[in-house]
């Protein structure tokens, strides 16, 4: 039986989403799968719809849980993993699925959000939870050169090394950054995205503002593929999975 869960967490503590063999690191996928095998009483497959880095947030998150048999009724699973599963990571809904479903494979499109904060003083309270930097972000210098990387590219250039895939490119939907306060949010949605490609992203946009790397260098900065012209990354814990899309 496959059951499709969906997810949050805070990411702070954790090694990313995906259990890393050979390491007792601690992971989601990993508290998820020992909170399961213990509800369930026996051993599970657990697969997720992305792989977030490590201190990598998500407000929603989906991943397959199959088991040979499941004798709790979906409505209840939530509730019941919730008990077994630590403060940080919530099930929000469990509903039964295809046993051919794929959370990586049968998506459309996700959605990510990276938060700034830019304030001479730091808050404890947003520890990593968002990127603190101390000089007052442009966002309208960095809203024009979110729109530079809208549509579909080789995005080598905004590619961590380390990558696994050979084909990178991907669509991006919509780029747009807004200003809250002290808080400024890029929201970014795609087809897809390449190993720490949103990091990057948010990094270089915020060269941007600072006049490291101008607006009109992004479409040179794409076609060259060459990730050394691109921006800094952007730490972790500003990062995240805000929607994922069937």
């Amino acid at each position: 039986m496959t059951v499709l869960l969906e997810i949050a967490y805070r990411g702070s503590a954790y090694h990313g989403w995906q259990v890393q063999s050979g390491t007792k690191l601690p992971t989601v996928q990993g508290e998820l799968q020992k909170a399961a095998e213990k509800l369930i009483g026996g051993s599970v497959s657990i697969t997720g719809c992305s792989r977030t880095d490590t201190g990598v947030h998500a407000k929603q998150y989906f991943c397959t849980l199959s088991a040979e048999r499941i004798n709790i009724p979906c409505a209840v699973i939530p509730y019941a993993l919730g008990s077994l599963l630590p403060d940080d990571i919530a099930v929000l809904e469990a509903r039964a699925c295809d046993e051919d479903f794929h959370p990586r494979y049968s998506c459309r499109e996700k959605e990510y959000v990276y938060v700034f904060y830019d304030s001479p003083r730091r808050d404890p309270l947003l520890a990593d939870r968002a990127w603190w930097v101390m000089q007052r972000l442009d966002e309208e210098k960095m809203s024009e050169a979110a729109k530079k990387v809208l549509g579909t590219h080789d995005f080598s250039a905004f590619c961590a090394s380390g990558a696994t895939v050979d084909d990178k490119t991907r669509t991006v939907y919509s780029c747009c950054v807004e200003r809250d306060g002290h808080m400024v949010k890029m929201t970014i949605r795609g087809n897809g995205f390449l190993y720490n490609m949103v990091r990057i992203i948010a990094g270089t946009l915020a060269d941007v503002s600072r006049g490291k790397i101008g607006v009109e260098d992004i479409p040179a900065i794409i076609e060259s593929k060459d990730r050394k012209l691109a921006g800094q990354t952007a730490p972790p814990g500003g990062l995240y999975l805000e929607r994922v899309i069937y």
